[in-house]
């Protein structure tokens, strides 16, 4: 949460926009999805993922003027893979 933090205030600040924070995570997420050369496992590829998603939402429900706890994060990030 110290991270999603860090991007709200840098969206506060004008240093970034929701588009441009989202566009950070989708490359993140990218670059896991593309980790071909580690062969890793469904289970740290989604252990990988979950930070990258958990922060997507959170900088999409920021933009929207919602704040929610880390637990409902986890959860929604659960329902959603």
């Amino acid at each position: 949460m110290a991270l999603a933090s860090l991007c709200e205030a840098l969206v506060d600040k004008g240093l970034l926009n929701h588009k441009e924070v989202g566009a950070a995570f989708e490359r993140a997420m990218q670059a896991v999805e593309q980790d071909d050369a580690h062969k890793l496992s469904e289970a740290n590829l989604a252990a990988a993922a979950f930070p990258i998603r958990l922060l997507s939402l959170a900088n999409q429900a920021h933009e929207r003027g919602k704040k929610f706890t880390f637990s409902d994060y986890a959860a929604i990030v659960g329902k959603l893979t």
